[in-house]
């Protein structure tokens, strides 16, 4: 059967919108949040870690009421989007003496998965007071990291989604759209790293960098359920080289255009141009990325 839309990866034929239809109507004083939980579990619409898609879900019944396929009862509420209203990290005191030894002295360095952490705050307050792009709220599936020496805090990384569109990673991987859309899940985007100004210690970055690669994967499962092949960040070509990326073997796979994902005019850039670093965290990352379910 032919689909009528196709939404975030799911087809929706004229027979789903009946069995929404159908839903709708068995249940008039619904709201539109438990029409789209009801409907996840139908449909066995689910994350990798068994949470209900239930905003993607609610994404697409609107499609189809805008559409004209359905008619969803009135918006009873409009929660505040704190993104828009998002407060800026507090500042955060930390011991700042210098740190200006070897590698073998700051040893030995735990990491610590601080998302949802009693540590959360001090991540955001250094990453705003030491980054020079400041703090910036991931999107999607996010986790944090501090590396520490003994008690002191010396480095911080922010992992998340990685862009869905991204030409030089694309062709680097060799996956068409359709198995973009599927595993796009399985790349993580590498979006700050921070090293704290006060911690000189010769190749206590790259270090870091391989450290965090073999134990990324496994931290993403257990939150998300799922593991990461391919890591990626950005680097701002005209203001770093990306020496400690480069040291840690991760490759320079191409340039961005410098338009963002919201051009429209293709007039040429509007934002820095940045050079696509990519990482593989395990060696078939092609054969699975690729892989169609």
């Amino acid at each position: 059967m032919e689909a009528l839309v196709t939404y975030r990866g799911r087809a929706v034929t004229e027979a789903d919108v009946r069995v929404v239809r159908e839903m709708i109507a068995a249940r008039p004083g619904a709201s539109r949040r438990a029409l789209s939980k009801e409907l996840c579990a139908k449909w066995g619409w689910v994350q990798q870690n068994g949470a209900p898609r239930d905003m993607v879900c609610r994404g697409l019944l609107l499609a189809l009421h805008r559409a004209g396929q359905i008619e969803l009862p009135a918006t009873r509420w409009v929660p505040p989007n704190p993104l828009a209203r998002r407060t800026r990290p507090k500042p955060v005191e930390v011991d700042r003496a210098s740190i200006r030894t070897t590698l073998k002295a700051v040893k030995p360095l735990t990491f610590r998965q601080v998302r949802r952490t009693a540590d959360e705050q001090l991540f955001n307050g250094l990453v705003e007071m030491h980054h020079y792009l400041g703090y910036a709220q991931p999107v999607g599936e996010h986790l944090k990291f501090l590396v520490f020496s003994g008690e002191r805090p010396v480095a911080c990384f922010a992992w998340s989604s990685a862009p869905r569109h991204l030409g030089p990673r694309d062709r680097f991987i060799g996956w068409s759209p359709e198995t973009r859309r599927q595993n796009i899940r399985y790349v993580a985007y590498n979006s700050r790293y921070l090293i704290l100004p006060w911690v000189e210690v010769p190749h206590l970055a790259s270090h870091l960098l391989g450290r965090m690669a073999r134990m990324l994967s496994e931290e993403w499962e257990k939150v998300y359920g799922h593991p990461v092949y391919l890591v990626e960040t950005f680097v701002h070509a005209e203001r770093f080289k990306g020496t400690c990326y480069r040291a840690a073997n991760w490759m320079v796979v191409g340039r961005t255009t410098g338009r963002g994902k919201d051009d429209r005019w293709h007039r040429g850039p509007n934002r820095a141009v940045k050079d696509v670093l990519c990482y593989p965290l395990v060696k078939d990352f092609r054969e699975r990325l690729t892989r169609v379910a």
